[in-house]
C-alpha cells in the first residue's frame, strides 16, 4: 500500500470522523463536556471521533501503533522503538467547537523515524480537505475541486506581514517576537487552520510560544511544508520531530515560503 493509497483511506476516515462530529455540533446541549487534568476540555465527538478513526486505522492493511489525544498514551519505553505510528487529533480546537465558530479540524499524520509522512487535516463545517505526503506536494480538494498549495514567498523586513495569532494564546513572547516585524497585521484563527491558512497563502507567519502538543501540529506541518513553507522549533532552528520521550512541542514558528 503506498503513500497515495493510503491518502485515500486516510481523507475517507477523517470524513467519516467529520460527520460525526457534525452530528454533535448540532446538538449544542448534548456536548457532554468533562475536563482533563490540564483542564482542558473534553466533548462526546472528541471521544466518539477517536473511537471512529482508531478503529478504521486498525482495520486498514498496514499496521501501526496510534498515537492519540484522547488515548492512554503508551510509554516511551515501548514508544521509542516505534518505525512508524500515527499520530491523532480527532477533534483539534474542542474550545472553538464549544464556542461553536466552526475552527476545528481532524488531524491525522503518519510518523516514520520521528518525521512526518504524510498528514490530513478536514475541516468538517467547511467540508474542505487537505492532504500532504512527503516529496508528494500538498493539496485542498472541496466540492471535488483539488487545488495543489503554495505558500507565499516573503521576507521577514517586509511590510505588512500577515501575522497568525492564536484566539486563545497571546502572550508576552509572542507579542515580543510580532513588534520586530514592520506594521504586521493580525489574524487570528483555531486549531490547526492556522498552517493551512500559511499554506493557501493567506498568511506568512506563525509564531507558537506556548504548549502544544505532537498530535496539534504534525498533520499540519507536513502541509505546510509540502506547500513550501516550515515549522521552525525555536531552540534548534530545525525543523519540529515526532515520537519524542516528551510529547510536548518546544516552541516554534511556521513560516511559509521565507526567502533569508
Amino acid at each position: 500500500m503506498n503513500n497515495v493509497q493510503l491518502i485515500a483511506e486516510i481523507t475517507q476516515i477523517a470524513r467519516q470522523a467529520g460527520a460525526t462530529i457534525l452530528e454533535i455540533y448540532s446538538q449544542e446541549a448534548d456536548f457532554q463536556v468533562e475536563h482533563k487534568a490540564d483542564s482542558s476540555p473534553l466533548t462526546i465527538a472528541d471521544r466518539r471521533a477517536n473511537e471512529i478513526i482508531c478503529s478504521a486505522l486498525e482495520g486498514l492493511p498496514l499496521q501501526y501503533p496510534i498515537i492519540s489525544e484522547e488515548n492512554q498514551q503508551i510509554p516511551y519505553a515501548e514508544r521509542q522503538y516505534f518505525t512508524k505510528a500515527w499520530l491523532v487529533d480527532p477533534l483539534d480546537g474542542t474550545k472553538e467547537f464549544l464556542k461553536r465558530n466552526g475552527d476545528f479540524t481532524v488531524n491525522i499524520a503518519l510518523i516514520n523515524e520521528g518525521v512526518i509522512e504524510l498528514g490530513v487535516v478536514y475541516i468538517p463545517v467547511f467540508d474542505e480537505m487537505y492532504y500532504a505526503t512527503k516529496g508528494g506536494g500538498a493539496f485542498k480538494e472541496k466540492n471535488g475541486m483539488v487545488q495543489r498549495l503554495q505558500a507565499l514567498p516573503f521576507s521577514m523586513t517586509d511590510t505588512g506581514l500577515k501575522v497568525i495569532s492564536s484566539r486563545s494564546h497571546m502572550n508576552p513572547e509572542t507579542e515580543a517576537f510580532i513588534q520586530q516585524l514592520d506594521q504586521p497585521e493580525l489574524v487570528s484563527r483555531g486549531s490547526s487552520l492556522k498552517f493551512l491558512l500559511i499554506a493557501l497563502g493567506q498568511a506568512q507567519v506563525y509564531p507558537r510560544m506556548a504548549p502544544t502538543m505532537e498530535w496539534d501540529t504534525g498533520a499540519a506541518q507536513i502541509i505546510l511544508e509540502e506547500a513550501g513553507g516550515q515549522v521552525i522549533d525555536q531552540n534548534t532552528n530545525a525543523p519540529l520531530r515526532y515520537n519524542k520521550e516528551n510529547l510536548l512541542n518546544p516552541y516554534f514558528v511556521a513560516y511559509g515560503d521565507l526567502k533569508r
